[in-house]
Parts: structure tokens; C-alpha cells; sequence
């Protein structure tokens, strides 16, 4: 496949609420800084995002917490991007967010319509597409309707289209949408990923619902990017297809389900390619049996 031939279009597509993407989309977490820490160069973020959208990509997950000291993923997007294609949808994430230090801070009720509006402000927007309710990790089994109500009561204000929830339970994505529609499920899901997740994406096909699976190539490296050696069978499916893990991996994630979408991220367009690529890359039931033998994250 040449750089030509290269489009996020060959994923196929599918719709958050009355939005239609591309399934290949881009996570923007990548571009305010490198995994290990140093400072991502602003010219070639800028050129990454507006090479994506050359590639077909309409869809952008974002969020005003992705920053660094010299970086805001937000800010890169507005840039290079602005005035934005009718057709970009762009979604980001509340409830997390982190003060000018760095320091995490997790918003109230209240406090979301702030975290909205610096949202709305960074990115040069009057509304926000789709915005992804953040639940902590040490809330994993925790009531979440507060947080969700005062987001569906921004949606009935009409400072955000669509909402979504990420890094939740099934319980919690059935409370959610006691409260209001639901558009997407955003939580962490790569090859290796315990049964009972796997069982947690087709529910969410059942239901209508999108899943966006986050850390699809990083695994159990998570923010920190790719660590270790690649096991075996990743291996042994990426030598029969001739590309490289990673694509597997972003293969894999597609091939989860038509309602799964795909946001790799990344600074670096050379990996902008190879991971867009990927959407054109369908693996056989065979492959994915040799993928299931991967040991749990």
C-alpha cells in the first residue's frame, strides 16, 4: 500500500448519535509531548493533524487535560484545523482534568460546565460533538448519575451534541442511559484483554452503542507507549501479513466488531501512515484465534 492509496475511509464507517465517522479515527493525547516525557515539536503536531485529515480521518478524540508544558492537544487542533470541515467530528473528555502544575483534579457537578465551556474555548467551538463523561478508576463501582445528569443537562443547553462515557462498568453505562442517550463507550481494550471486557464490547454493539477502545496499541504500557518485547502471536500474525505489530494491533481493534472505532495516536507521520493503514487491513478468523492466545493485560 502506498502513501496514495492510504485513506481512513477503508475501515468503513460508523455513526455517534446523527454523526457519521470514519472507523480509523486519531487520539490526540500523543501530540503535546513523547512517551517519555520530552517535548513534542509543535510543527510536526500541527502537520500530523492536518495530515490525518488528508488521510480521511473525521474523527479526533481530544480533551483539555492533554497537555504539557509547551503543548495543548486542544490548542494544536484549533491551529492547524480550524475552521474545521463540515464532516470532523471531534469529541473530548470531562469529569478529569489537571491544574497549570500538572496535578490531577476531578471535577464536581457543578464544576462541569467549566470544564465544557474550557473545552468550547480551546478549541474555538460554540458546542462540542461528542463529550465522554471520564470516570475515575477508584470509582469503578460507584454511582455516576450526578456527574451524568449535570452532563445531559449541558446536552439540554445545547453545549454538547452528543454524550458518551468512558472507563466504565456495564452497571454504569446502564445508569447512564437511564439518564440520557449514549453514544459511545471509550475504556481501555487491547489484545490480551480479560474475557469479561471482550463480552462488554458486543453488549455494546447489542445496544446501538459505539466502542472506542483507548491504549489498543500501548497495552499494558498505557500512557507510558509500547514497553517489553511484542508477544509471540502478534508476532506470527504481523509476519504473515507483512506489516508491523502495531497495524495488528489497530487491525484487531477493528475487527472487534462494525461498531468498534479505532483512535491510534501519535506525533509522528510516518506512524500516522502505518496506523491509518491499518484500516484497510482485515484479518482472517483464524488470525484472531491466534490473537486470543495472547496472556490477559
Amino acid at each position: 500500500m502506498t502513501p496514495e492509496t492510504i485513506n481512513a475511509t477503508a475501515s468503513g464507517t460508523r455513526t455517534l448519535g446523527d454523526l457519521t465517522v470514519n472507523r480509523l479515527g486519531f487520539g490526540a493525547m500523543r501530540l503535546t509531548a513523547k512517551a517519555d516525557g520530552t517535548a513534542s515539536d509543535r510543527d510536526r503536531a500541527v502537520a500530523v493533524l492536518r495530515r490525518a485529515v488528508e488521510l480521511g480521518v473525521n474523527h479526533i478524540d481530544t480533551a483539555a487535560f492533554y497537555f504539557s508544558p509547551l503543548r495543548s492537544a486542544n490548542e494544536l487542533i484549533n491551529t492547524a484545523l480550524a475552521p474545521y470541515a463540515d464532516d470532523l467530528v471531534i469529541a473530548t473528555k470531562v469529569w478529569a482534568g489537571r491544574d497549570p502544575s500538572g496535578e490531577w483534579r476531578w471535577a464536581s457537578p457543578a464544576q462541569l460546565r467549566g470544564q465544557v465551556e474550557e473545552n468550547l474555548r480551546q478549541l474555538g467551538r460554540d458546542h462540542l460533538d461528542v463529550v465522554n463523561l471520564r470516570v475515575p478508576r477508584r470509582e469503578a463501582d460507584d454511582s455516576i448519575a450526578e456527574h451524568f445528569g449535570a452532563l445531559a443537562d449541558l446536552r439540554e443547553a445545547g453545549l454538547v451534541r452528543h454524550l458518551g462515557v468512558s472507563n466504565v462498568s456495564a452497571a454504569q453505562l446502564a445508569e447512564a442511559r437511564a439518564i440520557a442517550p449514549v453514544v459511545c463507550v471509550q475504556n481501555a481494550c487491547a489484545i490480551g484483554v480479560r474475557r469479561e471486557e471482550l463480552e462488554f464490547v458486543r453488549a455494546c454493539g447489542e445496544q446501538g452503542i459505539a466502542y472506542v477502545p483507548f491504549f489498543a496499541i500501548a497495552g499494558r504500557g498505557r500512557e507510558a507507549g509500547v514497553t517489553g518485547t511484542e508477544h509471540d502471536p502478534v508476532l506470527t500474525v504481523a509476519r504473515a501479513h507483512g506489516v508491523s505489530p502495531a497495524r495488528i494491533r489497530v487491525a484487531w481493534t477493528l475487527g472487534l466488531g462494525p461498531h468498534v472505532l479505532a483512535i491510534p495516536g501519535t506525533g509522528d507521520p510516518a506512524h500516522l501512515e502505518e496506523n491509518v493503514a491499518a484500516g484497510a487491513l482485515r484479518l482472517t478468523e483464524e488470525d484472531m484465534a491466534v490473537l486470543s492466545s495472547v496472556p490477559n493485560v
